[in-house]
């Protein structure tokens, strides 16, 4: 996917709300939709300073927790999906470290979300394990169900 595409598919999302509860919720839609399919993938649902939600399928690895880390940072440094900052990235050209930011912390592969409340960053959801379109496609998938309009 291109970056305009993936900014427009940002912008159509809208949460009325987040909690701990919304964390739990929308973990256990991603945990379910993994389940149904074996998919070995590593769930993680944090704010800038806290884990919310946070689950390793079987068949996932601990190398998985560590993309997951470093794509949520990703969400979290830019306020948008690392999957769109990958894009926008590889069209530049451009590289995360050119922003000073190490490849040891940040990643801008697909799979990290972040999640919006009124305009304000509440959350970042990640999904590390499959390809990372698949990643992002699966994080947009659970989001799209949790929404109320859905």
């Amino acid at each position: 996917m291109d970056s305009a595409t993936l900014k427009a598919e940002a912008e159509a999302l809208h949460l009325p709300a987040f909690s701990e509860t919304t964390a739990w919720q929308l973990g256990n839609i991603l945990h379910r939709l993994a389940d149904a399919a074996t998919l070995p993938i590593v769930i993680n649902i944090r704010t800038a300073n806290r884990t919310l939600f946070h689950a390793a399928l079987p068949g996932s690895a601990a190398l998985n927790d560590n993309w997951a880390r470093r794509k949520s940072n990703t969400a979290l440094m830019f306020g948008e999906a690392s999957f769109l900052v990958g894009a926008r990235n590889r069209e530049k050209p451009e590289t995360l470290e050119r922003h000073g930011l190490p490849a040891t912390d940040y990643a801008d592969a697909g799979g990290a979300v972040p999640l919006f409340v009124a305009g304000a960053l509440v959350a970042v959801v990640t999904v590390s394990g499959l390809p990372q379109a698949e990643d992002h496609a699966l994080v947009m998938k659970a989001i799209r169900l949790l929404q109320p309009d859905s």
